[in-house]
């Protein structure tokens, strides 16, 4: 069974035996299209040599999580705490040049907080530390675009390689950053993947919302109040059901709207940046994967 096949069986199965979370049917046939997937060049370092790009969207993935602490971080105006994390180390790969393996296998909280502009103790760094450190040692001697070309074309075949290269890309079921990291390698200009329509969405906690909001998925009425509070959930059956029930939906709605899951992804995460979406409580979870 391939990457993509396990997500999308394992997903399946959670959302039928769901106990706090349903898919409206009826409401997800009326799920509106957006604009195409895209990076922001100001945002995100697209203008350098294309291994210094390959490299920025791996370490941008590779810490590519976080949300359930970023209501503690201090963000950029305006910005997300994912856009604040992108930003801070595109402006640092602008100002000194793109980290090596070597410097990633020695990265230090202190220059990761510095680099983000963060308190040197918060937890995050710590952890965002380490998954550079591990993106290092899995890259070993080769560039980025090596990397790449290992994969043979195939966006599939490069999210395995992550997944079972880094304790903190395998993210079971769901293989979020690891199928991210293949798309937006792809946006950037610097791979070339014949296999992206087979990527499912990159299963989060803005694109549930999302569709909560939308009357898409339905929560039971204690999970809700518990979301709604403002109150994190634990790493577990509840918060897999959200993520796998997104999962599912996003399959039908791709399939109804002629699009792919991945493209799709993009529509739905750029809808949740809005005030509207962003001003209701969405489900956080401290954990490495998303």
């Amino acid at each position: 069974m391939g990457l993509t096949d396990e997500v999308r069986e394992t997903c399946a199965r959670i959302a039928t035996d769901a106990r706090w979370v349903s898919i409206d049917l009826d409401v997800l046939a009326h799920v509106e299209p957006g604009p195409s997937p895209q990076l922001d060049p100001v945002r995100h370092y697209l203008e350098g040599t294309e291994q210094d790009v390959a490299m920025y969207m791996l370490v941008v993935d590779a810490v590519n999580f976080g949300s359930g602490w970023f209501p503690t971080l201090v963000k950029r105006p305006g910005c997300s705490g994912y856009f604040t994390v992108a930003w801070s180390i595109a402006d640092r790969f602008r100002a000194d040049g793109a980290w090596s393996a070597a410097q990633l296998r020695t990265m230090r909280t202190d220059e990761v907080a510095d680099t983000l502009g963060q308190r040197r103790d918060h937890e995050l760094m710590a952890l965002y530390a380490q998954a550079l450190r591990s993106l290092g040692s899995f890259l070993g001697g080769r560039g980025a675009l090596e990397l790449v070309a290992a994969a043979g074309g195939s966006a599939e075949r490069l999210a395995g390689q992550l997944a079972s290269g880094m304790a903190l890309f395998a993210d079971r079921g769901f293989y979020k950053r690891a199928q991210i990291a293949a798309a937006d390698l792809a946006l950037a200009g610097v791979a070339a993947f014949s296999d992206l329509a087979r990527l499912t969405i990159f299963a989060d906690n803005v694109v549930p919302h999302v569709l909560r909001c939308d009357g898409v998925l339905r929560y039971d009425e204690r999970l809700a109040a518990h979301i709604d509070a403002g109150r994190p959930l634990r790493a577990g059956p509840q918060e897999r059901e959200i993520r796998a029930c997104a999962v599912h939906a996003c399959e039908q709605i791709a399939a109804r709207a002629g699009t792919t899951a991945h493209e799709l992804d993009a529509w739905l995460w750029s809808r949740g940046q809005a005030p509207a979406y962003k001003s209701k409580p969405r489900h956080r979870c401290r954990t490495v994967f998303y």
